[in-house]
């Protein structure tokens, strides 16, 4: 049983980049690779991140399911606003259906109003959405974002600070709580303000946060519901919206259980899922996705002008 859970945890640190893997995302410039043939047996993530434009003659549309899909018609989000600003511009995936970027936008517009500067955009997805050469196994649809949890300052960044500038590490070294002399009410205040938003599906963030939210919650303790805990994201909180009305071959996650989950951490915190042990015989990690194992519309996106 030890052996099992050891190596579903580690399958899972694969899959997300593990509880270090948000420093790698935040400060590992992205793989740039040749624009590849489409062959049967060329991974997906190649193909999507050598396309630097959107399918702009489409529709807008999400395509399939967060971690197995793609985007038509995407729209970037503006690398500056009055109260926001997209980091790691050099990635190109600043990219999202349009009603994500109208979220962003939105939420932006409130931030100051809950005591929080305004948002500092991580990744979104890729021109085309698809799956990613590196840091993400999701953000395929269009419909994902990553808002750090670093305050937006009050002069615009440069070009190359938007590269190197490391997010704030909210949780503590020993991973059992976040940091005290980083986390705030406003930090509370602009993942209540993303939760509550009636067109978001999920907000991921560490277990620490999350035992750090529930502790701190007055009032309306609904929104904690949405706030799921999830490995790594120790910098940023994941938010992902809803699939859009308008497209009908976007498949949306299942509902949130019950509850805010609040008493439901202890897991996480246990000794065998922080410290895991190696399994004797590591997982092989799974084949590349490729075209063929994506919905069928894809290959229509990949190939429009």
């Amino acid at each position: 049983m030890r052996r099992l859970l050891a190596a579903l945890i580690l399958a899972g640190l694969a899959l997300i980049g593990g509880a270090g893997a948000l420093r790698a995302q935040d400060d590992t410039p992205p793989m740039s690779p040749a624009k590849p043939a489409a062959g049967s047996a060329t991974p997906a993530k190649l193909l999507f991140g050598a396309v630097k434009e959107p399918a702009s003659d489409l529709a807008p549309r999400a395509i399939g399911f967060y971690s197995r899909g793609c985007l038509a018609g995407g729209e970037a989000l503006p690398i500056n606003g009055p109260t926001w600003q997209a980091m790691r511009l050099s990635r190109n995936r600043n990219w999202g259906h349009p009603d994500l970027v109208v979220f962003l936008e939105q939420l932006a517009a409130r931030a100051p109003k809950v005591g929080w500067p305004g948002l500092l955009v991580g990744d979104m997805a890729q021109p085309r959405g698809g799956p990613m050469a590196s840091g993400h196994a999701s953000h395929q649809i269009g419909l994902d974002a990553d808002i750090w949890l670093t305050p937006m300052p009050k002069r615009e960044y440069t070009a190359k600070e938007r590269e190197d500038v490391s997010a704030t590490m909210i949780v503590r070294p020993d991973r059992l709580d976040v940091d005290a002399k980083v986390w705030t009410p406003a930090h509370v205040a602009i993942i209540r303000a993303a939760a509550q938003d009636e067109r978001v599906e999920r907000v991921l963030v560490n277990a620490a946060i999350k035992k750090a939210l529930c502790r701190d919650a007055k009032g309306d303790r609904a929104w904690l519901q949405k706030v799921r805990p999830y490995w790594g994201h120790d910098y940023h909180m994941h938010v992902r919206i809803s699939c859009p009305a308008s497209s009908p071959d976007c498949r949306p996650q299942d509902a949130v259980v019950p509850g805010d989950g609040c008493d439901k951490l202890d897991w996480w915190f246990s000794e065998g899922v922080l410290h895991p042990k190696p399994p004797k015989v590591p997982p092989k990690p799974a084949p590349p996705v490729t075209l063929a194992q994506l919905p069928p519309a894809c290959a229509a996106v990949l190939k429009a002008p």
